[in-house]
C-alpha cells in the first residue's frame, strides 16, 4: 500500500489506513459529490513517525503526564525519510504554490458513536512542501492533546490503538462558509438541516469565533422555516504567503429572527433562500449516501460553486425505533420510567417481551397480544438497546387523552406534561373517538384478575389481601423451581414459560393497591385538603418490601462486628466475605439478608445484570458506610419509621378534624378511609419485587445453560448466555461458535451504556418533544414536587449506587432510582431525581423516610456540582443552588 493516497484511491474497508474523515472523504469523492481534491498521508506514516519517538514506552507508562509527554516527543521526532519523500511527491501533484488545508484523520474518528470532531487539530492555507510537512508533525502530535486524551478515555479507546492519518485537501478560498446538519441536533427531528454559515473561512463557524447566521429548512419540502442573523462582526480570511488572518466584518449586532415562511431572503444574511435551498439539497444527497443523517461542512467560493469539505455521522442523535406502522409514531420510554437510563443485554431485552406477552394476553383478543410470545407485543418496540412503548394509539384517542396524562402525572409527570403538549400537533389528532373498546379491554383486564375480588378484600378484610399476596409469592416460588436434573433445553423452555406466566400473577396485587390510593383520593375531597398537602399520610407504611429492606440492612449493621468494615475497602471485604473469612456473626447475617434480598440489585429489571447475591459489593459498601457514621439513636432508621408513622397518625387525625367540620359521616368515612390506605398502599412495592425475584431466578437457570454452553465451545463464559436471545441459545444447543458475535454485542452495549441522554418521549421523525419545551428563567431549577419539606445542604451527585458514599444531611442528586439506590436514603438530607412523578419510586420511598424531594428535574445531574448547596422545597418542587458553582471543587460518583 502507498504511504500517500488521492481521494478517488481510498474505499471504505481502509479506515484502519486512512482514518474515518478520509475514508468519508474518498466515498463522497467516487460518488460525485463536490469534494476538493486531495491526498492522504496513511497511517504508516504515522506509525513510522511513532516508532521512531519511541511512542510505545510513553504510551505503556500512561500516567497524568502522557499527553504532554507524547506530544512533545513526536513535535521533537523528525519526519521519517521515506516519508518526508511520499509528502513532498503528493503535495506536487496538486502544485508546488497550491494552498491546501492540512488535517488530521483518526483511526477512531467519525465513528457512529463517536465523531471526536474536534479533537486533532487543523491547519489552513498552508503553502510549500515544508510548510506541509511542519503541519503533518503537528497533525500527529494533535492526536496527544489533553482534550483528546480525556475524549478517548471517556469513550472507552484503547490509547494503543489510535493512529493518525493526515488529509490534504486543495483549499477552498471561500467567500461564505460554515456547517450542516442534515438532522436538528437539538430537537433530534430527522429531515430537518439545520445551516449556519458566516463570511470567510469556515472555521470561523466551526471554532465559534463568530455569531453567524442560522437557517433551518425542511428537507422535504425544501421550505426554511427559520431564518435567525447573526452579528458575524469577524471573518476569517487566508494571507497571500499561507496562514490566515481574522478580519472585522464592520457589520454590528443584528441578530433578530426572520419571518419563518421562505419567500425572500433578508438584507444582511450571507445566503439567499436559493442557496440555502441548495445546500439543504446537498446535504440530503449526502445523507440518502450514507443512511444517516451527517454533520457537514460546506464552502462557497469566488466563482459561486458550493464544495462540500467534510462530512461525519451525527452521534448525539438518538436512534429510532423501528415502527411497525405508517405515520407519525409517539414512543415512550420503559427504561427511563424504570430508572434504568444504561442499555439492556440482548436476554434482558428477550425477557421483557415475554413478561409483556404475558401482559397483552389480559386483553385478549386485542391486537396488542402476539402471535409469537418471543416477538412481545406490538406496541413495544427497541432502539438503543432500550424498550419504548407505542402510544401513538393512545394519544390519537379522546379515551388515551384523558386517561395517560393522569396515569403518567403519579409516575412520570414531565412525561405526562409532554404529552399533553402534543395535543396540539395536527399530526397527533384524534382518530379514535368511541370509548366502547377501551371499555370492553378493561372490563376484560379487571375479569381476569378478579379486580372486584381483590376490591371487596381490600374495603372489607385487608388481612384477607394481605393473606393473598402471600399466597401469589408462593405460588411465584413454585413455579420458580427448575429440577437439577432439568437439561438446558428444559431449562430455557422453563424460563420462557416463567417469565410469559409472571405478570398476570404479580399484577393481580395492584387493584388491593388502587384501592388504597382510591380511598387517599375520596379523603382529600371529603375533607377538602389537597392531595398535595397530605403526603404525610403516606409515611412510613407497611408492607412495603423496599422499606423493609432497607429497615433490614441498617438493623444487620447494629448487630454484625463493626471490623473489618471500618477499616477494610469494599474489594477486601468481598473477598473475606466470599471466602467465608468475616467475622462469624457477619458472615452469618449477611448471608442470611442476601438469601431474602439477593435477587435486588441495580438495574434489576434486566435479568443480563448480576444480582445482589452474585457481586455483593454494594451491600458490603452500604454496611461499611452504616458503620462508619458517627449518630445517635434519633437518626437511626427505626426511630425515623416510628417517627414517620406517628406523624402519619397525627395527619390522619388533621384530616378526620377537618372532614368533621364538612359533616360527621364524611369525618368517619375519611377515618376509615385513610386507616385502609396505610394498610395496603406499602403493597405497591410487591408486584415489582415479585418480578425481579422471577428475573433473578431464571437468570440462575440461564447462567448454568450458560455453562453448558462453554463445556461445548460455543461460549467463552457462562454469563455470554444474556447477550443472545433465547432462539439463538434454542440453536446453540446443537452446537457452533457465537463467541464472536457475543463479543460485537458486548462491545455494542458498552458503548451504549457511554450514552448520557435518552429521551423520555421519542417521536417517529426523531423529535424529543421535551428538547422544545422552555427553559425555566434564570437558571431556575423547577420539577414535581415529591416529598414535603424543605432542606438546605450539600449537593453530592451519584450515577451510580455502586460504591457510593454520601454523607449524613448530603442532598442526593441522580437520574433516577430503583430500589437497588434506597440504602442510600437512609442518611440522605434531600433527593433530587431527573426523572419520575410524585408516585414514582424514589418519590414513595423518600415519602415514607420524611425526606424533602423534588423529582423530574430537568438535567439536574448536569446543572449541579457535587459540594454545591442547595436547598430543596419538596412541597414548591423547586431546587435553588445556593452556593455557585464556581465554588464545587469535587466530583460526581
Amino acid at each position: 500500500m502507498k504511504t500517500a493516497l488521492d481521494f478517488s484511491h481510498i474505499d471504505g474497508g481502509m479506515l484502519d489506513e486512512v482514518g474515518g474523515k478520509a475514508a468519508n472523504l474518498g466515498e463522497l469523492t467516487r460518488a460525485g459529490l463536490p469534494v476538493p481534491p486531495g491526498w492522504v498521508l496513511t497511517t504508516r506514516a504515522y506509525q513510522e513517525a511513532a516508532e521512531a519517538a519511541g511512542l510505545d514506552a510513553i504510551v505503556a507508562a500512561g500516567g497524568e503526564g502522557l499527553a504532554r509527554a507524547a506530544r512533545t516527543r513526536l513535535l521533537e521526532t523528525p519526519v521519517p525519510p521515506a516519508v518526508e519523500q511520499a509528502v513532498r511527491e503528493a503535495y506536487g501533484r496538486l502544485g508546488e504554490e497550491t494552498a491546501v488545508a492540512v488535517r488530521s484523520s483518526a483511526t477512531a474518528e467519525d465513528l457512529p458513536f463517536a465523531s471526536f470532531a474536534g479533537q486533532q487539530d487543523t491547519y489552513l492555507n498552508v503553502i510549500g512542501p515544508q510548510a506541509v510537512l511542519d503541519a503533518v508533525r503537528r497533525c500527529w502530535a494533535s492526536l496527544w492533546t489533553d482534550r483528546a486524551v480525556a475524549y478517548r478515555e471517556s469513550n472507552g479507546i484503547d490509547h494503543a490503538r489510535v493512529r493518525l492519518a493526515v488529509v490534504v485537501q486543495v483549499m477552498v478560498d471561500s467567500q461564505v462558509a460554515g456547517v450542516m446538519f442534515t438532522a436538528n441536533p437539538v430537537t433530534g427531528r430527522r429531515r430537518e438541516a439545520v445551516i449556519d454559515a458566516a463570511p470567510g473561512l469556515g472555521e470561523a463557524v466551526v471554532s465559534g469565533a463568530v455569531n453567524p447566521d442560522r437557517f433551518v429548512v425542511d428537507t422535504a419540502g425544501a421550505d426554511i422555516l427559520q431564518r435567525h442573523q447573526g452579528d458575524k462582526r469577524m471573518a476569517i480570511r487566508p494571507l497571500k504567503g499561507g496562514g490566515t488572518e481574522h478580519v472585522p466584518t464592520g457589520q454590528g449586532n443584528t441578530e433578530h429572527g426572520g419571518d419563518g415562511h421562505g419567500g425572500d431572503s433578508q438584507d444582511g444574511f450571507c445566503l439567499d433562500d436559493v442557496r440555502v435551498r441548495e445546500l439543504a439539497a446537498l446535504g440530503a444527497r449526502v445523507e440518502e449516501h450514507y443512511g444517516a443523517p451527517q454533520d457537514t461542512e460546506w464552502a462557497i467560493d469566488a466563482d459561486g460553486k458550493l464544495w462540500l469539505t467534510q462530512s461525519r455521522p451525527i452521534t448525539t442523535l438518538y436512534p429510532l425505533p423501528e415502527p411497525r406502522e405508517q405515520g407519525l409514531r409517539l414512543y415512550f420510554s420503559v427504561n427511563v420510567v424504570q430508572g434504568v437510563m444504561g442499555p439492556l443485554t440482548p436476554m434482558g431485552i428477550a425477557a421483557l417481551k415475554l413478561v409483556a406477552s404475558g401482559a397483552a394476553s389480559l386483553f385478549a383478543p386485542s391486537p396488542a397480544a402476539p402471535a409469537d410470545r418471543r416477538d412481545g407485543p406490538a406496541v413495544l418496540a427497541v432502539s438503543g438497546q432500550r424498550l419504548w412503548l407505542d402510544l401513538t394509539t393512545a394519544v390519537r384517542s379522546r379515551p388515551g387523552r384523558f386517561i395517560l396524562p393522569k396515569v403518567l402525572s403519579v409516575g412520570e409527570a414531565r412525561s405526562g406534561a409532554v404529552l399533553e403538549s402534543l395535543a396540539d400537533d395536527p399530526r397527533l389528532s384524534v382518530i379514535h373517538t368511541s370509548r366502547r373498546p377501551i371499555a370492553r379491554a378493561a372490563f376484560r383486564f379487571a375479569g381476569r384478575l378478579h379486580a372486584p375480588t381483590r376490591v371487596r378484600q381490600a374495603l372489607i378484610s385487608p388481612e384477607r389481601a394481605l393473606a393473598y399476596t402471600r399466597r401469589v409469592g408462593e405460588e411465584l416460588d413454585r413455579r420458580l423451581r427448575v429440577p437439577d436434573t432439568a437439561t438446558p433445553a428444559e431449562r430455557l423452555a422453563h424460563a420462557e414459560n416463567v417469565l410469559s406466566g409472571v405478570f398476570p400473577m404479580m399484577i393481580s396485587i395492584m387493584p388491593i393497591v388502587i384501592t388504597g390510593y382510591g380511598l387517599y383520593g375520596l379523603a382529600s375531597k371529603l375533607s377538602g385538603v389537597p392531595l398535595g398537602e397530605m403526603q404525610d399520610v403516606l409515611r412510613s407504611v407497611p408492607h412495603n418490601p423496599t422499606t423493609e429492606m432497607d429497615l433490614e440492612l441498617w438493623a444487620l449493621s447494629t448487630r454484625i462486628e463493626p471490623e473489618p468494615f471500618r477499616r477494610e475497602p469494599v474489594s477486601e471485604l468481598v473477598r473475606l466475605y466470599r471466602a467465608g473469612e468475616l467475622p462469624p456473626k457477619a458472615q452469618r447475617e449477611i448471608a442470611a439478608f442476601l438469601h431474602v434480598y439477593g435477587h435486588r440489585g441495580v438495574a434489576e429489571i434486566d435479568l443480563g445484570v448480576p444480582r445482589w447475591s452474585e457481586d455483593p459489593a454494594h451491600i458490603l459498601g452500604v454496611l461499611a458506610n452504616y458503620l462508619r457514621m458517627d449518630g445517635g439513636a434519633d437518626l437511626a432508621p427505626e426511630a425515623l419509621f416510628a417517627r414517620g408513622a406517628a406523624e402519619a397518625e397525627a395527619e390522619t387525625a388533621r384530616l378526620v378534624a377537618a372532614a368533621r367540620r364538612r359533616g360527621r359521616l364524611r369525618a368517619a368515612v375519611v377515618r376509615f378511609g385513610l386507616r385502609r390506605t396505610r394498610q395496603v398502599v406499602g403493597l405497591r412495592e410487591l408486584p415489582k419485587f415479585y418480578l425481579v425475584k422471577a428475573l433473578a431466578e431464571v437468570r440462575r437457570s440461564l447462567l448454568v445453560v450458560g455453562e453448558h454452553l462453554v463445556t461445548t465451545s460455543v461460549l467463552d463464559t457462562a454469563a455470554d448466555v444474556f447477550f443472545l436471545t433465547p432462539p439463538e441459545v434454542e440453536s446453540a444447543l446443537t452446537g457452533g461458535d457465537l463467541r464472536e458475535l457475543v463479543a460485537e454485542r458486548r462491545a455494542a452495549y458498552e458503548r451504549e451504556a457511554r450514552r448520557r441522554h435518552v429521551p423520555r418521549v421519542l417521536l417517529s421523525d426523531g423529535t424529543e418533544p421535551e428538547a422544545l419545551a422552555t427553559v425555566a428563567a434564570d437558571g431556575a431549577l423547577v420539577g414535581t414536587a415529591a416529598s414535603a419539606g424543605t432542606v438546605t445542604g450539600t449537593a453530592r451527585v451519584v450515577l451510580d449506587p455502586v460504591g457510593a458514599h454520601l454523607e449524613p444531611g448530603e442532598i442526593l442528586i441522580c437520574p433516577s432510582t430503583d430500589p437497588g439506590w434506597t440504602p442510600l436514603f437512609l442518611t440522605a438530607g434531600g433527593l433530587v431525581m431527573e426523572m419520575g412523578g410524585s408516585m414514582s419510586h424514589g418519590a414513595v420511598v423518600a415519602r415514607e423516610y420524611g425526606i424533602p424531594a423534588v423529582v423530574g428535574v430537568p438535567d439536574a445531574t448536569h446543572r449541579i456540582t457535587t459540594g454545591q448547596q442547595v436547598t430543596v422545597n419538596g412541597a414548591a418542587g423547586t431546587v435553588t443552588i445556593t452556593e455557585p458553582q464556581e465554588a464545587a471543587v469535587t466530583t460526581p460518583v
